[in-house]
């Protein structure tokens, strides 16, 4: 069971050290993936006893915070969300997020949203007005069965590549975040992502000792040894200049 409360917050557009500010309309998330980062400080942060997949506060008055934040700040990139995702199941009901987004409309900034939610869809006729906008899913590996043990309340990996592709279709910009490096096929990753992400961004990021333990536990060690990573990046640059694909890569 996840606890789940309704919150008034102080504000909701704050300063980001990726972008230039981040939204986020929740506190925790349902989705749960076992390489998150923020559910090393996030509990801390919150105040919540419970574990981290556990709980999410929703921020009713997000909407009416958008409005007043707005129109103070100095025009930059929004991104949508740093320590949560923006569509995670609880967004259906509480549609924060589209709210957000309507208030987001009237001060166009420019937006960048990442999910691993076919949610995002809800909000196409929202997106599509916007003149600066980016949409990106997290996709880490190739693998159903690495996906199941990582994120197993993530959608599959072909349901996010078909959510991808319809954004793409309707000409708004897209992006993959390949990040962490999950055990998986580079070759076949990159060949998952051609004609429906502009650009792909990558990275191995931070591995806890919580995360490190997991990775023992589930006998996939080898996947954090620095000579695996060398191998893979290789392929994976490989594959992606074949394709004529744009890539960032942060590691």
């Amino acid at each position: 069971m996840i606890t789940v409360q309704e919150i008034t917050a102080k504000s909701i557009i704050n300063k980001s050290k990726i972008f230039d500010y981040c939204l986020n309309g929740y506190v925790g998330c349902q989705l749960n993936c076992r390489y998150c980062y923020a559910r090393l400080f996030m509990k801390r942060y919150s105040g919540h006893t419970e574990a981290w997949g556990q709980f999410v506060d929703v921020k009713m008055n997000a909407p009416a915070l958008v409005r007043r934040q707005i129109r103070k700040l100095k025009t930059g990139t929004i991104w949508i969300s740093s320590v949560c995702d923006p569509y995670q199941p609880l967004e259906e009901k509480y549609q924060i997020t589209r709210q957000c987004l309507q208030e987001l409309l009237e001060h166009p900034f420019p937006l960048n949203i990442q999910t691993k939610s076919p949610l995002v869809l809800r909000d196409l006729d929202l997106l599509q007005q916007f003149p600066d906008l980016e949409v990106g899913f997290t996709i880490t590996t190739d693998d159903e069965q690495i996906r199941e043990l990582f994120e197993p309340q993530v959608v599959p990996i072909e349901e996010r590549l078909a959510a991808l592709a319809a954004i793409h279709e309707h000409g708004i910009k897209t992006f993959v975040f390949l990040g962490p490096l999950l055990p998986g096929n580079p070759e076949k990753l990159v060949a998952l992502f051609d004609g429906k992400a502009d650009r792909i961004l990558i990275d191995k990021m931070n591995y806890s000792q919580t995360l490190i333990k997991f990775y023992r536990t589930h006998n996939l060690a080898w996947a954090l040894d620095n000579n695996y990573l060398k191998k893979y990046k290789t392929k994976l640059i490989a594959a992606l200049q074949e394709r004529k694909m744009s890539y960032e890569i942060f590691f």
